[in-house]
């Protein structure tokens, strides 16, 4: 049998397990795939033992993935650029392989599932973490017209626009500078929805038909969603196609196997509707 887990510090909440369970009924694979919540300085220590004991691949959550990334002895060019892993496994010489799917799901679920185009696209982050490293990555082979950064702390903005420069036109900027243009996509990669908040953003800056995206995803609308629909967005959806679409990737990593991520999308929604 097939064994996986997801690994992160709270982990409780994933759906994960859920997920691959529906792939592998599709695909008629037999697996098991628990969640494994560890703590900060047992997470290497987990980790060799995971695979030590014949474990064939993990998923790896906050806060987790930039450890993950910093163990891995080979990476993917999608995880260096991120800087950070959510997938791992081991190749047959038995060396630690970090992968991050989290681009990939995102621009999989955009462009197949919500049939929105990215190419030459105006398009607006908000946020500079970790989950906006990974859809950067995502982004790189998208060739979107013009990307803008807005975060609270400018510098740390600037830090993705130095590391992307080569790759994408970043241009970045605070959440306090007056909208002086309007953008097709926006992306929320902040967790400012936790707190039931949304980034002080000006309405000013969504263009018609313009698509609002939160990289989060709760049992009603996220707060961004909301504001989104508040204020005439011609599209406003959660990120929990790209939570099923990153995590088929990952399935295909270890499996070479890729499951159809649809009906798997229909039935978490209407199982948290």
């Amino acid at each position: 049998m097939l064994r996986f887990a997801v690994v992160g510090n709270p982990v409780a909440h994933s759906k994960s397990p859920k997920i691959h369970s529906m792939f592998a009924s599709q695909t008629g694979l037999v697996l098991e795939y628990i969640k494994a919540e560890v703590e900060p300085g047992e997470f290497e220590s987990y980790v060799k033992a995971f695979f030590a004991d014949g474990g064939n691949g993990l998923n790896i959550t906050a806060p987790f993935k930039e450890v993950a990334f910093s163990l891995s002895e080979i990476c993917s060019t999608r995880a260096s650029l991120a800087g950070a892993v959510n997938t791992l496994f081991q190749d047959s010489q038995n060396k630690l392989n970090g992968d991050n799917t989290d681009g990939k799901g995102f621009v999989t679920d955009i462009k197949s599932n919500l049939g929105y185009a990215i190419k030459d696209r105006k398009i607006l982050i908000l946020g500079a973490g970790g989950a906006v490293r990974g859809v950067l990555s995502g982004l790189v082979s998208e060739a979107p017209q013009r990307i803008t950064v807005l975060n609270r702390t400018v510098s740390k903005a600037k830090q993705l626009q130095q590391e992307f420069d080569s790759l994408l036109p970043i241009e970045v900027a605070s959440f306090t500078d007056i909208a002086n243009d309007q953008y097709d996509l926006i992306i929320n990669g902040t967790s400012m929805g936790l707190r039931g908040e949304t980034p002080p953003l000006s309405p000013l800056y969504l263009a018609p038909n313009c698509c609002c995206y939160d990289l989060m995803y709760a049992n009603n609308d996220t707060t961004f969603v909301s504001w989104a629909k508040t204020n005439g967005a011609g599209l406003a959806v959660d990120g929990l196609g790209m939570l099923v679409e990153q995590a088929a990737e990952s399935f295909n990593i270890w499996c070479n196997i890729r499951p159809d991520t649809v009906p798997v999308i229909s039935e978490l929604r209407q199982s948290i509707a």
